[in-house]
């Protein structure tokens, strides 16, 4: 058995763990990234970035990347609904003039080369058996086997959770819940070639949800979503009756096109808001903070976090004991006040039991929800902190 020393070990190498792993190795600390998924798999998702995200991206340099993929730029959002349809033009600001919407089998890989390039470890087929701790029961490291069976363990000052909403990483530290929600829709997803799109599409219709979003190679990952009894299958005449419900123009488009791969099935569960934090561990992205996919800004969170949750970890590495606890506490509060409105409201819209005449309401809400998130992210500075000077490297 080997063993490893680092400040920092990630647990999942997909969008939040990558970006946290590339942030905290800018800043010169030692990072090892651990993912028992195979390099550049796919992964389910709506893909569509939201502004904050993409002005993150353009920060981090890594924007011009996302575009020499081929991802097509969004510049309007079209909303369908009951009483017609609303087009809303992408403005440009914050240096940036339209949003994005990669494959994951660009922007995890994308990401991961960043961390990489930035010095950090990355080792695919390593899977997570369990928590190292000391012996005041801090959280120092994570025991682990690689593909041939192989254990070793990997001891840390911190051990970052972004393996999902399933975290098994939450799950050894007991994190306690901030939150939890009511709502909970079901999908169906699948792409399409040959769509007629300028940008993302979304439809809303009582007992019924849609979402139109272009992709690379020539896709677009068009999702339906319902209640529990009406998704239980994913037969195609489903998926496209649901389509021509929550939008006739949507499925007009759509079903004109050219079904690619297989139809995948997304089964809700609540949305769950984890203390993100605690002696020696860290949550970022679903571990943290997950919410039903109809907001389409699961990913927009994900690297969100992992720059708050960066710059807390590099604050708190070497500092005291009552310092480090401020550092990470930060993070929570600051997570929790940017998330709390877009919680709410996506929970509302999750729950299905609003009506035609409500939906418009409910948009604005999730819209004004976004807005304080984008102001913050785009008066960050550029990476890395001030605080870097404050760091220390495990021996």
């Amino acid at each position: 058995m080997t063993t490893h020393y680092t400040d920092v070990v990630v647990v999942g190498g997909r969008a939040a763990g990558a970006a946290t792993a590339m942030l905290l190795a800018r800043a010169g600390l030692d990072v090892v990234v651990v993912d028992r998924a195979e390099a550049g798999s796919d992964t389910l998702s709506t893909h569509a970035l939201m502004r904050g995200a993409v002005i993150q991206l353009h920060r981090w340099g890594l924007l011009d990347a996302v575009r020499a993929a081929g991802t097509p730029a969004v510049r309007r959002t079209t909303f369908h609904l009951a009483a017609g349809s609303t087009v809303v033009d992408i403005r440009p600001g914050h240096g940036i003039d339209a949003l994005y919407a990669p494959r994951r089998t660009i922007l995890d890989p994308l990401l991961v080369s960043a961390a990489a390039d930035s010095g950090a470890i990355v080792r695919f087929g390593f899977t997570v058996r369990e928590l190292l701790r000391d012996a005041d029961g801090r959280v120092a490291g994570v025991v682990g086997t690689d593909k041939r069976g192989r254990r070793s363990h990997i001891r840390a000052r911190f051990v970052v959770g972004a393996d999902g909403a399933s975290s098994l990483v939450a799950t050894h530290v007991e994190a306690p819940v901030d939150k939890i929600g009511l709502g909970a829709s079901n999908y169906l997803y699948r792409y399409w070639s040959g769509v007629e799109t300028d940008g993302y599409d979304w439809a809303f219709r009582s007992g019924t949800t849609a979402g139109v979003v272009p992709t690379n190679d020539g896709l677009t990952c068009v999702f339906v979503g319902s209640d529990a009894e009406r998704i239980a299958d994913r037969h195609p005449d489903t998926y496209a009756s649901l389509l021509v419900e929550a939008s006739p123009d949507i499925a007009e488009r759509v079903l004109s096109g050219r079904p690619q791969g297989r139809m995948r099935r997304f089964i809700g569960r609540p949305a769950l808001m984890r203390r993100p934090w605690g002696p020696g561990w860290v949550l970022v992205g679903d571990a943290g903070y997950w919410k039903d996919p109809i907001s389409a800004h699961g990913l927009t969170d994900a690297l969100r976090d992992a720059e708050l949750a960066a710059s807390a970890i590099v604050g708190a590495i070497g500092a005291s004991e009552s310092a480090e606890s401020e550092r990470m506490e930060t993070y929570h509060e600051l997570r929790n006040r940017l998330s709390a409105d877009l919680f709410d409201v996506t929970d509302r819209v999750a729950a299905g039991n609003w009506t035609d005449d409500d939906i418009l309401g409910l948009l604005f809400e999730m819209s004004a929800a976004m807005a304080d998130e984008v102001t913050h992210l785009s008066d960050l500075a550029s990476w890395p902190p001030e605080a870097v000077g404050a760091c220390h490297r495990t021996a």
